[in-house]
């Protein structure tokens, strides 16, 4: 809640406020990482992490945009109940891993040039127009695919 709240522009001292607004606003970053997950074949599951401040209205506005989009969610109270807060995220993951099917697969093929694997995560997940290497940079690349790691993946 208070990640979604200042990337919707509270300042850190406001974040103990309800701000529905900011919270709609800030939504969009959720989205973004749910889409992002989507794309390497996975199941999403968001944990909502509550603070004290934060309120009924703030983790229900969140947990309906996750069900809007598909995305299991849990609540998440490990700040103030320690590990047993966490047992309902535990749950819901376990039950993922159970039950839901992965297909995980990388955004580009392992041959493709190592360029070529980081403008593709830079515009898929990143929503970068391009990439740009500086001369030091595509001189460790041509180490590294010298030294045989041009085929391993890229992150």
């Amino acid at each position: 809640v208070r990640a979604l709240k200042m990337n919707g522009g509270v300042a850190k001292e406001d974040l103990g406020a309800e701000n529905l607004d900011a919270l709609a606003k800030g939504i969009v970053n959720l989205e973004k990482h749910i889409e992002n997950i989507g794309k390497f074949g996975v199941p999403a599951i968001v944990a909502i992490n509550r603070f004290p401040s934060d309120t009924e209205a703030e983790l229900e506005f969140i947990a309906q945009r996750c069900r809007e989009l598909g995305a299991e969610f849990a609540l998440s109270e490990v700040f103030t109940k320690g590990g047993e807060g966490g047992i309902e995220l535990a749950n819901k993951v376990l039950n993922i891993v159970d039950n839901k099917e992965s297909n995980f697969k990388v955004l580009y093929e392992l041959d493709q040039p190592i360029e070529s694997k980081m403008e593709k995560i830079a515009k898929e997940i990143y929503g970068a127009d391009g990439v740009n290497f500086t001369k030091e940079a595509q001189k460790d690349i041509k180490k590294y695919t010298e030294m045989g790691y041009g085929n391993m993946p890229v992150c």
